[in-house]
């Protein structure tokens, strides 16, 4: 027998969604410091930086899809029918990535152009003639959806979830409670999760493209219909409040393990290191993901006046965000600036565009849905 959530809103998760594309905002900005590949970059990336990118990496993105499944549970009973959610759901997230794609978006690979391939011509050049040219550019597929791929992605899977929904899918919930309703809320995903990233995963890389793109599926599909089943789920949402603390020492320890394994491997890289490195990086993303939802849960759930208008603004925020990081961090590449202090320029600089772009579309009724606003009535 199985015990439903009552459809009262679960607050901790709605600042759990707040706090997780915020990091996402701000693993964006460390992006322009480490020495990993991302469109513009630092004069010279500071390889510590690593440290703290890698204790978010392995589950920042994961966490994005159980929350989003989480509130696409809630939405489609709200929704009425199917049908009415994939209609909702279609204009909500497809309306502003094809109007990010050819308003916002184009200005970063531009800039990647520039700095890192030689490109000659201005933006409006490129604009005109070559950002819509449907094909490769120096390796850059041209037009491009960039960071605004996990909202493509989310509407895929939420279209597939309408269709599925009408076969009645509360009737699997009992199997979820029993399944995810004990120790399995630990032990069933980070089975999936290490055999992921030990099999498939070493073989190829998650690619972002939507087509062709099997390892990312298999890690965001499981995350997204974890997050549907756990909207409906009293007995795992109180099974993470009560394993928090071991799954977060779980986190810390594989965390641990993947700092030392990859500082060795920078040195000599070998199989077993680098088996032991992937795995351990895929228990500390499921473990801290468990965590966080605990904490969420037991800390959190409960209302304040922010959380309705952070709620609201996090989709504008993340539309805009890394178009006014990559352009900061291009400005600044004139100046020979420390890195302490272009740190400081893009958090606010980045802080003060998002609340600009915000606070401006919400108010101009046109331009609402062009950043993911509901139409006010």
């Amino acid at each position: 027998m199985t015990t439903l959530v009552p459809q009262q809103r679960h607050y901790g998760l709605d600042w759990l969604r707040i706090g997780a594309f915020g990091l996402l905002i701000l693993y964006h900005i460390g992006m322009f410091f480490v020495p990993w590949g991302w469109h513009v970059k630092t004069a010279e990336p500071l390889d510590w930086v690593t440290i703290p990118m890698l204790a978010s990496n392995s589950w920042r993105l994961s966490l994005l899809f159980v929350v989003s499944g989480f509130a696409s549970r809630t939405l489609l009973e709200k929704c009425h029918g199917a049908g009415n959610f994939a209609r909702d759901r279609s204009a909500r997230l497809m309306i502003p990535v094809v109007a990010a794609m050819i308003l916002v978006i184009p200005v970063q690979p531009w800039i990647q152009l520039v700095t890192q391939h030689g490109y000659q011509h201005g933006f409006g050049w490129f604009w005109v003639h070559d950002y819509f040219r449907v094909g490769l550019l120096d390796g850059i597929m041209l037009p491009t959806w960039q960071h605004l791929w996990f909202v493509v992605y989310l509407w895929v899977y939420t279209l597939g979830f309408a269709l599925v929904s009408g076969a009645g899918i509360d009737r699997f919930q009992p199997v979820f409670d029993r399944i995810f309703g004990g120790a399995g809320l630990i032990i069933v995903p980070l089975a999936w999760v290490v055999t992921v990233a030990l099999g498939p995963g070493r073989e190829a890389e998650i690619t972002h493209t939507l087509v062709g793109d099997p390892v990312g599926h298999m890690t965001y599909v499981p995350a997204f219909l974890f997050g549907a089943g756990l909207a409906r789920s009293r007995r795992a949402l109180a099974t993470a409040q009560r394993l928090w603390k071991p799954a977060l020492a779980l986190a810390v320890l594989a965390y641990a393990t993947v700092v030392a394994l990859t500082w060795s491997d920078a040195l000599a890289l070998n199989e077993a290191s680098a088996l032991a490195r992937d795995g351990s990086h895929a228990v500390m993303g499921w473990a801290m993901i468990v965590s966080l939802i605990g904490i969420a849960g037991r800390f959190l759930n409960r209302d304040h006046h922010l959380r309705s208008m952070l709620t609201e603004a996090v989709f504008p925020f993340y539309i805009i965000h890394q178009t006014i990081i990559v352009v900061v961090g291009w400005w600044m590449l004139q100046f020979a600036l420390p890195p302490g202090m272009e740190f400081i320029i893009l958090v606010t600089a980045t802080i003060i565009g998002c609340w600009a772009f915000y606070r401006v579309g919400r108010t101009i009724r046109w331009l609402r849905p062009l950043i993911g606003l509901r139409m006010e009535r």
